[in-house]
């Protein structure tokens, strides 16, 4: 198992301001907290962090801000994905001069592009700059699945070297652990033990941006070789995990209104998203009351 961008990453939401402008001061914070419970690595300007609704310079200041705040403490993972290989390769080089560590890059979406483009893309955005890059594999969002046989041939890349995997198809990401060197994240919060276990690197979870410490302690218990602890703590953080990514609702929208109800820096979402209702952020609040006492 290698771990190149940290073991318990978190999707960090992006904060604004009550008027909907960046709030750096506020992602300071939040990264801060983050890291001091549990994370190793953040990513930024992800799905969960709103990336489509953020500006290439509000990308970059959030990078060199969180930077400041967290220094060599944890990871941070750019995303850089765009429908356009252009654009996205612009963004990697200025994710590097803002001091990120890594890419994430999401396949081209709307176009459909078939697999040997998709694999073009990847590869010249892996030229494009030093960084280490983490493919997201997410067609829910994209429209598009990275073929596992698509994912084999990119792990010859020196530059690719991980995946981040929303495909909810468990065994290809097995097939591929087992023939490749890549690094596997689970990128839905139900799989962070499970792939864990089959020899994945960890997690990228937008879950972790409410209960940092209570899914680190499922890997903890893992490793220690609990492995009875960690089904139970995995089971116990389940009814947040489904209330957070499950109920009808963007995870970005449920995590900022929990945020929000703890007095976390959050904010507001921008459009289109629009914020979850007093009734929806009252039960999020229980279940994270219930998963911190237990």
């Amino acid at each position: 198992m290698t771990t190149p961008f940290g073991r318990t990453l978190c999707a960090m939401i992006t904060p604004f301001t009550a008027s909907g402008t960046l709030d750096l001061d506020g992602a300071q914070l939040l990264a801060a907290r983050l890291v001091g419970n549990g994370c190793d690595g953040l990513v930024l300007s992800g799905t969960t962090g709103e990336s489509p609704t953020t500006t290439d310079a509000e990308k970059s200041a959030l990078i060199a801000a969180v930077r400041e705040a967290v220094g060599g403490r944890a990871r941070i993972v750019a995303g850089i994905g765009t429908p356009d290989t252009r654009h996205t390769t612009e963004l990697a080089r200025e994710a590097e001069k803002a001091g990120a560590d890594g890419l994430l890059v999401v396949s081209p979406y709307y176009s459909r592009p078939p697999q040997d483009a998709i694999e073009a893309h990847f590869r010249e955005v892996a030229d494009a700059t030093g960084l280490p890059l983490m493919v997201y594999d997410v067609p829910a969002r994209t429209g598009t699945r990275i073929a596992p046989e698509t994912i084999l041939r990119l792990a010859d890349h020196p530059g690719i070297v991980a995946v981040k995997d929303c495909s909810n198809d468990f065994l290809a990401a097995q097939k591929v652990l087992a023939r490749t060197d890549l690094a596997y994240y689970a990128g839905c919060d139900e799989h962070n033990l499970a792939l864990y276990a089959v020899g994945g690197s960890g997690y990228v979870s937008t879950v972790a941006n409410v209960a940092p410490d209570r899914l680190r302690a499922v890997l903890d218990a893992f490793d220690a070789g609990d492995t009875a602890r960690a089904a139970r703590l995995q089971q116990r953080a389940t009814p947040l995990i489904e209330a957070v990514m499950s109920a009808g609702l963007p995870g970005t929208v449920t995590v900022k209104a929990l945020l929000n109800a703890l007095a976390l820096p959050a904010g507001p979402v921008r459009a289109p998203l629009r914020a979850a209702g007093q009734a929806t952020a009252d039960a999020l609040l229980s279940l994270h009351a219930e998963l911190s006492e237990a």
